[in-house]
């Protein structure tokens, strides 16, 4: 069964929506730098990728009151899911059974975690309880958008909005639905923040994906959704799709919970699968939007299983140089970049990148370039646990 998108949204350092996310990259404008919306002792010693917003500007962007309380969480994921759909034509109660999949890691600790010495002491007059859920801004998404017939969260670390969009197709090929809103959102945390810091895994310069000198990763925020719509449910509204989702695939590497096999193997079965489903060879992909952490880990083993079933002739870069490590919502926000370069035929350069790693040898692309005819893109997403999934979209 085909499966088609027919809208896209996004939200990031980079850029509010797809026009800014462009410019961005064809200027090779990284959204990395000091953090400014969360209290953290730890802000003036690493760079983040920061939406350039704080919490009131973000919540009259989306014209939402004061209460009930939309998270930062929350109106991130408003603001991109109503960009796809809008682009999609949804409306509301139109009969059309839709489901809506959306991610998180975060989820409302954005909020509890300000006033969690109040709550401990007892001296905090409200309830944090209704924000602090995992799958709060999905319950307040679907709330605002009328979304009744299948609403449900994904939490698989930083692979999570990829495999919303997994799901959201298989709901689609079971005939649980006719078209599915997929995607994710996270925000930046103290949680998260000092979290990764006591793993040693932050870098206080922008990162630098596949790069032997590479110190860790950068955290960001932002959110990105898809509109995956059946071929009949296109065919009957007489659109004109964006693109494919013509394979994925999902594998579990089932070798560390916080590291990845030393070949790569979870991410080599997933690239393999999405290709065989979409009846793909590796040189059939113009463009590969590669996880790409900056850690000495990931791009050992994803730039090993790259070399495995590439070798070293598909273009690929990350893009966490641009929008830093989005966690939930990378897998969406790197799909939705993805399909930015399918459609207008980018290559994302893979920025900061100096020296490639011995281990590999591989190199990414380093200067952006356009007007490409691009065919078929692939987009790879891990998380710890061992989760790797890759998505391949192609022009209609």
């Amino acid at each position: 069964m085909n499966m088609y998108v027919t809208g896209m949204g996004i939200v990031s350092a980079i850029g509010m929506d797809t026009t800014e996310t462009i410019n961005s990259i064809l200027a090779q404008r990284s959204g990395l730098g000091p953090i400014r919306w969360v209290d953290t002792r730890l802000k003036n010693n690493v760079v983040a990728g920061e939406v350039p917003h704080d919490d009131n500007a973000l919540r009259t962007l989306a014209g939402v009151p004061a209460q009930p309380l939309a998270t930062r969480t929350t109106l991130l994921g408003l603001l991109a899911a109503r960009q796809a759909i809008n682009q999609a034509g949804i409306v509301p109660a139109d009969g059309i059974r839709t489901g809506f999949i959306s991610a998180s890691t975060v989820g409302g600790i954005v909020e509890s975690e300000k006033v969690h010495a109040e709550v401990l002491a007892g001296t905090y007059p409200g309830s944090f309880v209704d924000t602090n859920d995992g799958a709060e801004s999905t319950d307040y998404l679907a709330r605002y958008f009328g979304f009744t017939d299948l609403v449900t969260s994904i939490n698989t670390a930083c692979s999570s909005s990829a495999n919303a969009i997994v799901v959201g197709s298989r709901w689609i090929r079971s005939g649980l639905v006719d078209r599915v809103i997929v995607g994710g959102t996270d925000s930046l945390s103290r949680l998260t923040i000092n979290g990764f810091n006591s793993l040693m895994l932050l870098d206080s310069q922008p990162c630098r994906p596949f790069d032997q000198r590479r110190q860790g990763i950068n955290l960001g925020e932002g959110a990105a959704y898809l509109v995956l719509e059946s071929e009949a449910c296109v065919r009957r509204a007489g659109k004109t799709p964006l693109a494919r989702l013509s394979g994925f695939g999902v594998t579990n590497d089932a070798y560390h919970p916080s590291a990845s096999s030393p070949e790569g193997e979870g991410l080599q079965g997933a690239m393999r699968q999405a290709m065989s489903q979409a009846g793909l060879q590796p040189s059939d992909i113009d463009y590969l939007n590669t996880h790409g952490t900056a850690t000495g880990n990931n791009d050992i083993t994803e730039g090993m299983a790259i070399r495995r079933v590439f070798g070293d002739a598909v273009s690929f870069s990350s893009t966490k140089s641009f929008t830093g490590h989005t966690l939930a919502a990378a897998g969406a926000i790197e799909a939705v970049i993805a399909l930015l370069s399918l459609r207008e035929g980018l290559l994302p350069p893979n920025l900061f990148f100096e020296e490639p790693i011995p281990e590999h040898g591989l190199s990414p692309i380093r200067t952006v370039s356009a007007d490409r005819h691009h065919r078929h893109v692939m987009s790879n997403a891990a998380g710890m646990g061992g989760f790797c999934s890759s998505l391949i979209f192609s022009a209609n």
